[in-house]
Protein backbone atom coordinates (compact mmCIF):
# COMPACT_ATOMS: atom_id res chain seq x y z
CA UNK A 1 0.00 0.00 0.00
CA UNK A 2 1.10 3.61 -0.38
CA UNK A 3 1.10 7.01 1.29
CA UNK A 4 -1.71 8.18 -0.96
CA UNK A 5 -5.45 8.51 -0.47
CA UNK A 6 -7.38 6.33 -2.91
CA UNK A 7 -10.48 8.30 -4.00
CA UNK A 8 -12.27 5.05 -4.85
CA UNK A 9 -12.43 4.11 -1.18
CA UNK A 10 -14.11 5.67 1.90
CA UNK A 11 -11.98 8.44 3.39
CA UNK A 12 -12.17 7.11 6.96
CA UNK A 13 -10.82 3.71 5.97
CA UNK A 14 -8.05 5.17 3.84
CA UNK A 15 -6.82 7.49 6.58
CA UNK A 16 -6.94 4.70 9.16
CA UNK A 17 -4.94 2.48 6.81
CA UNK A 18 -2.23 5.06 6.21
CA UNK A 19 -1.96 5.91 9.91
CA UNK A 20 -1.52 2.25 10.81
CA UNK A 21 1.11 1.73 8.11
CA UNK A 22 3.18 4.78 9.01
CA UNK A 23 3.05 4.25 12.77
CA UNK A 24 3.95 0.61 12.21
CA UNK A 25 7.00 1.65 10.17
CA UNK A 26 7.96 4.14 12.88
CA UNK A 27 7.94 1.27 15.38
CA UNK A 28 10.27 -0.76 13.14
CA UNK A 29 12.71 2.15 13.02
CA UNK A 30 12.49 2.62 16.78
CA UNK A 31 13.48 -1.00 17.27
CA UNK A 32 16.43 -0.56 14.90
CA UNK A 33 17.48 2.62 16.72
CA UNK A 34 18.55 0.61 19.75
CA UNK A 35 21.57 -0.63 17.78
CA UNK A 36 21.85 1.91 14.92
CA UNK A 37 20.53 5.23 16.22
CA UNK A 38 22.19 7.52 13.67
CA UNK A 39 19.93 6.73 10.71
CA UNK A 40 17.08 4.89 12.40
CA UNK A 41 16.08 7.89 14.52
CA UNK A 42 15.99 10.06 11.41
CA UNK A 43 13.80 7.54 9.58
CA UNK A 44 11.47 7.24 12.55
CA UNK A 45 11.02 11.00 12.80
CA UNK A 46 10.25 11.14 9.07
CA UNK A 47 7.46 8.59 9.57
CA UNK A 48 6.09 10.61 12.46
CA UNK A 49 6.07 13.71 10.25
CA UNK A 50 4.02 11.78 7.72
CA UNK A 51 1.56 10.80 10.45
CA UNK A 52 1.22 14.37 11.66
CA UNK A 53 0.85 15.74 8.12
CA UNK A 54 -2.00 13.32 7.46
CA UNK A 55 -3.68 14.31 10.71
CA UNK A 56 -3.40 17.98 9.74
CA UNK A 57 -4.91 17.27 6.33
CA UNK A 58 -8.05 15.61 7.71
CA UNK A 59 -8.30 17.62 10.93
CA UNK A 60 -11.35 19.60 9.67
CA UNK A 61 -13.23 16.29 9.57
CA UNK A 62 -12.51 15.16 13.15
CA UNK A 63 -11.04 18.04 15.13
CA UNK A 64 -10.77 16.36 18.52
CA UNK A 65 -9.15 13.12 17.36
CA UNK A 66 -6.68 14.78 15.01
CA UNK A 67 -5.64 17.50 17.45
CA UNK A 68 -5.11 15.02 20.27
CA UNK A 69 -3.17 12.54 18.15
CA UNK A 70 -1.08 15.26 16.53
CA UNK A 71 0.00 16.45 19.97
CA UNK A 72 0.81 12.88 20.95
CA UNK A 73 3.16 12.34 18.01
CA UNK A 74 4.66 15.78 18.45
CA UNK A 75 5.70 14.72 21.94
CA UNK A 76 7.05 11.42 20.62
CA UNK A 77 9.17 13.26 18.05
CA UNK A 78 10.46 15.60 20.78
CA UNK A 79 11.71 12.60 22.75
CA UNK A 80 13.99 11.73 19.83
CA UNK A 81 14.96 15.25 18.78
CA UNK A 82 18.21 15.74 20.68
CA UNK A 83 19.82 12.41 19.74
CA UNK A 84 18.89 12.96 16.08
CA UNK A 85 20.10 16.58 16.19
CA UNK A 86 23.51 15.40 17.39
CA UNK A 87 23.96 13.54 14.11
CA UNK A 88 22.52 16.37 12.01
CA UNK A 89 25.06 18.85 13.37
CA UNK A 90 27.96 16.61 12.34
CA UNK A 91 26.40 16.39 8.88
CA UNK A 92 26.24 20.20 8.84
CA UNK A 93 29.96 20.49 9.53
CA UNK A 94 30.65 18.02 6.71
CA UNK A 95 28.40 20.01 4.38
CA UNK A 96 30.23 23.24 5.22
CA UNK A 97 33.54 21.56 4.47
CA UNK A 98 32.18 20.37 1.12
CA UNK A 99 30.66 23.74 0.20
CA UNK A 100 33.74 25.73 1.23
CA UNK A 101 36.65 23.42 0.37
CA UNK A 102 39.34 26.09 0.11
CA UNK A 103 38.52 27.71 3.44
CA UNK A 104 38.26 24.40 5.32
CA UNK A 105 41.23 22.66 3.67
CA UNK A 106 43.53 23.51 6.58
CA UNK A 107 41.44 21.57 9.10
CA UNK A 108 39.83 24.62 10.65
CA UNK A 109 36.62 22.69 11.30
CA UNK A 110 38.24 19.54 12.69
CA UNK A 111 38.22 20.51 16.37
CA UNK A 112 34.54 21.43 16.29
CA UNK A 113 33.66 18.22 14.46
CA UNK A 114 35.53 16.17 17.07
CA UNK A 115 33.56 17.93 19.81
CA UNK A 116 30.26 17.18 18.07
CA UNK A 117 31.19 13.52 17.52
CA UNK A 118 31.98 13.17 21.23
CA UNK A 119 28.63 14.79 22.04
CA UNK A 120 26.86 12.37 19.70
CA UNK A 121 28.53 9.35 21.31
CA UNK A 122 27.54 10.58 24.75
CA UNK A 123 23.90 11.02 23.76
CA UNK A 124 23.67 7.74 21.87
CA UNK A 125 25.55 5.71 24.43
CA UNK A 126 23.77 6.80 27.58
CA UNK A 127 20.72 5.37 29.28
CA UNK A 128 18.67 8.37 28.18
CA UNK A 129 18.40 7.16 24.60
CA UNK A 130 17.07 3.77 25.65
CA UNK A 131 14.48 5.41 27.87
CA UNK A 132 13.42 7.76 25.06
CA UNK A 133 13.04 4.86 22.61
CA UNK A 134 11.01 2.88 25.14
CA UNK A 135 8.69 5.82 25.81
CA UNK A 136 8.29 6.53 22.10
CA UNK A 137 7.55 2.87 21.39
CA UNK A 138 4.87 2.71 24.07
CA UNK A 139 3.24 5.90 22.77
CA UNK A 140 3.17 4.62 19.18
CA UNK A 141 1.72 1.27 20.22
CA UNK A 142 -1.00 3.08 22.16
CA UNK A 143 -1.62 5.29 19.14
CA UNK A 144 -2.24 2.31 16.89
CA UNK A 145 -4.88 1.06 19.31
CA UNK A 146 -6.75 4.38 19.02
CA UNK A 147 -6.90 4.60 15.23
CA UNK A 148 -10.38 3.08 15.01
CA UNK A 149 -11.76 6.05 16.94
CA UNK A 150 -11.22 8.28 13.91
CA UNK A 151 -14.44 8.98 12.00
CA UNK A 152 -14.47 11.19 8.90
CA UNK A 153 -17.15 12.12 6.36
CA UNK A 154 -17.21 9.51 3.62
CA UNK A 155 -19.72 11.14 1.30
CA UNK A 156 -17.81 12.49 -1.74
CA UNK A 157 -18.73 16.16 -1.41
CA UNK A 158 -18.07 16.30 2.33
CA UNK A 159 -14.83 14.32 2.03
CA UNK A 160 -13.64 16.68 -0.71
CA UNK A 161 -14.34 19.70 1.48
CA UNK A 162 -12.37 18.19 4.38
CA UNK A 163 -9.33 17.55 2.20
CA UNK A 164 -9.49 20.96 0.53
CA UNK A 165 -9.80 22.79 3.86
CA UNK A 166 -6.92 20.83 5.40
CA UNK A 167 -4.71 21.62 2.42
CA UNK A 168 -5.74 25.28 2.50
CA UNK A 169 -4.81 25.69 6.17
CA UNK A 170 -1.29 24.45 5.48
CA UNK A 171 -0.89 26.66 2.41
CA UNK A 172 -2.05 29.62 4.48
CA UNK A 173 0.53 28.79 7.15
CA UNK A 174 3.22 28.63 4.49
CA UNK A 175 2.20 31.98 3.01
CA UNK A 176 2.17 33.61 6.45
CA UNK A 177 5.58 32.15 7.36
CA UNK A 178 6.99 33.28 4.02
CA UNK A 179 5.83 36.84 4.63
CA UNK A 180 7.43 36.88 8.08
CA UNK A 181 10.66 35.26 6.90
CA UNK A 182 10.95 37.83 4.13
CA UNK A 183 10.32 40.81 6.38
CA UNK A 184 12.07 39.75 9.62
CA UNK A 185 14.30 36.84 8.68
CA UNK A 186 14.22 35.29 12.15
CA UNK A 187 15.15 31.65 12.69
CA UNK A 188 11.65 30.90 14.01
CA UNK A 189 10.07 32.30 10.84
CA UNK A 190 12.17 30.08 8.60
CA UNK A 191 11.47 27.13 10.90
CA UNK A 192 7.72 27.73 10.51
CA UNK A 193 8.18 27.96 6.75
CA UNK A 194 10.09 24.69 6.77
CA UNK A 195 7.36 22.89 8.72
CA UNK A 196 4.64 24.20 6.42
CA UNK A 197 6.61 23.30 3.29
CA UNK A 198 7.27 19.77 4.56
CA UNK A 199 3.61 19.32 5.43
CA UNK A 200 2.51 20.63 2.04
CA UNK A 201 4.87 18.23 0.31
CA UNK A 202 3.31 15.32 2.15
CA UNK A 203 -0.15 16.60 1.31
CA UNK A 204 0.84 16.51 -2.35
CA UNK A 205 1.73 12.84 -1.92
CA UNK A 206 -1.51 12.08 -0.12
CA UNK A 207 -3.59 13.94 -2.71
CA UNK A 208 -1.63 12.79 -5.74
CA UNK A 209 -4.75 11.54 -7.50
CA UNK A 210 -6.80 14.59 -6.60
CA UNK A 211 -4.51 17.63 -6.93
CA UNK A 212 -5.86 19.87 -9.72
CA UNK A 213 -2.55 20.66 -11.45
CA UNK A 214 0.44 18.52 -12.55
CA UNK A 215 2.06 17.41 -9.35
CA UNK A 216 5.48 16.02 -10.23
CA UNK A 217 7.31 19.31 -10.79
CA UNK A 218 5.69 20.96 -7.78
CA UNK A 219 6.55 18.05 -5.52
CA UNK A 220 10.17 18.16 -6.66
CA UNK A 221 10.35 21.90 -5.98
CA UNK A 222 8.78 21.49 -2.53
CA UNK A 223 11.21 18.70 -1.65
CA UNK A 224 14.17 20.81 -2.74
CA UNK A 225 12.92 23.75 -0.69
CA UNK A 226 12.45 21.49 2.32
CA UNK A 227 16.03 20.26 2.04
CA UNK A 228 17.42 23.79 1.86
CA UNK A 229 15.27 24.93 4.77
CA UNK A 230 16.51 21.91 6.72
CA UNK A 231 20.10 22.93 6.04
CA UNK A 232 19.29 26.46 7.16
CA UNK A 233 17.70 25.14 10.34
CA UNK A 234 20.86 23.21 11.17
CA UNK A 235 22.91 26.36 10.57
CA UNK A 236 20.71 28.23 13.04
CA UNK A 237 21.13 25.47 15.63
CA UNK A 238 24.91 25.54 15.26
CA UNK A 239 24.90 29.32 15.53
CA UNK A 240 22.94 29.07 18.78
CA UNK A 241 25.45 26.58 20.20
CA UNK A 242 28.31 28.73 19.00
CA UNK A 243 26.93 31.79 20.77
CA UNK A 244 26.17 29.97 24.04
CA UNK A 245 27.95 31.44 27.03
CA UNK A 246 29.73 28.24 28.07
CA UNK A 247 31.16 27.82 24.54
CA UNK A 248 30.23 24.11 24.15
CA UNK A 249 31.81 23.93 20.69
CA UNK A 250 35.25 25.11 21.73
CA UNK A 251 37.32 28.23 22.18
CA UNK A 252 37.09 31.35 20.05
CA UNK A 253 40.19 30.23 18.18
CA UNK A 254 38.75 26.78 17.47
CA UNK A 255 35.42 28.15 16.24
CA UNK A 256 36.58 31.20 14.27
CA UNK A 257 36.31 29.53 10.86
CA UNK A 258 33.00 27.89 11.75
CA UNK A 259 31.52 31.26 12.69
CA UNK A 260 32.59 32.76 9.38
CA UNK A 261 31.26 29.90 7.26
CA UNK A 262 27.96 29.78 9.13
CA UNK A 263 27.35 33.46 8.39
CA UNK A 264 28.08 32.95 4.70
CA UNK A 265 25.96 29.82 4.50
CA UNK A 266 23.05 31.44 6.33
CA UNK A 267 23.00 34.42 3.98
CA UNK A 268 23.07 32.23 0.87
CA UNK A 269 20.45 29.78 2.13
CA UNK A 270 18.05 32.50 3.22
CA UNK A 271 18.13 34.05 -0.25
CA UNK A 272 17.67 30.71 -2.01
CA UNK A 273 14.80 29.66 0.25
CA UNK A 274 12.89 32.92 -0.04
CA UNK A 275 13.01 32.86 -3.84
CA UNK A 276 11.90 29.22 -4.03
CA UNK A 277 9.16 29.67 -1.44
CA UNK A 278 7.78 32.72 -3.23
CA UNK A 279 7.42 30.66 -6.41
CA UNK A 280 5.58 27.91 -4.55
CA UNK A 281 3.41 29.84 -2.12
CA UNK A 282 2.82 33.15 -3.88
CA UNK A 283 -0.68 32.22 -5.02
CA UNK A 284 -3.52 32.80 -2.59
CA UNK A 285 -4.29 29.56 -0.71
CA UNK A 286 -8.05 29.86 -1.17
CA UNK A 287 -7.69 30.06 -4.94
CA UNK A 288 -5.54 26.92 -5.06
CA UNK A 289 -7.77 24.87 -2.82
CA UNK A 290 -11.00 25.90 -4.54
CA UNK A 291 -9.59 24.15 -7.59
CA UNK A 292 -8.70 21.17 -5.42
CA UNK A 293 -12.19 21.00 -3.94
CA UNK A 294 -13.83 21.11 -7.37
CA UNK A 295 -11.60 18.39 -8.78
CA UNK A 296 -11.89 16.24 -5.66
CA UNK A 297 -15.68 16.41 -5.73
CA UNK A 298 -15.71 15.42 -9.38
CA UNK A 299 -13.21 12.59 -8.95
CA UNK A 300 -14.79 11.21 -5.80
CA UNK A 301 -18.26 11.34 -7.31
CA UNK A 302 -17.02 9.70 -10.51
CA UNK A 303 -15.54 6.78 -8.58
CA UNK A 304 -18.30 5.70 -6.17
CA UNK A 305 -17.40 3.52 -3.23
CA UNK A 306 -18.16 -0.12 -3.71
CA UNK A 307 -21.37 -1.17 -1.98
CA UNK A 308 -20.60 -4.31 -0.02
CA UNK A 309 -24.25 -5.33 -0.23
CA UNK A 310 -24.44 -5.06 -4.00
CA UNK A 311 -24.61 -8.22 -6.13
CA UNK A 312 -21.15 -9.43 -7.00
CA UNK A 313 -19.46 -7.51 -4.20
CA UNK A 314 -16.59 -9.25 -2.47
CA UNK A 315 -17.64 -11.32 0.50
Amino acid sequence: MSYRIDPRLPLTGEVRRILAEEIGKALVHLDAARDRPEQALHKCRKRLKKVRSLLRLVRPGDEIFCSTENQCYREVAALLAEPREATALIETIDRLAKNFPEQSAGGGLDAVRDTLVARQHELHGGAGLGAAIAAATAACEDGISRIDKLVLPDQPEQAADVLAEGARITLRRARKALDKAGSRGDADDFHDLRKAAKTHGMHLSLLGRLWPTPIKARRKAVDELGEKLGELHDVFVLRTLLDAGERPLGSAQETRLLSKLLRRSEKSLKKTCLVAAADLFGERPRRSTKKLARKARADLAAEPHEDASAPGAAA
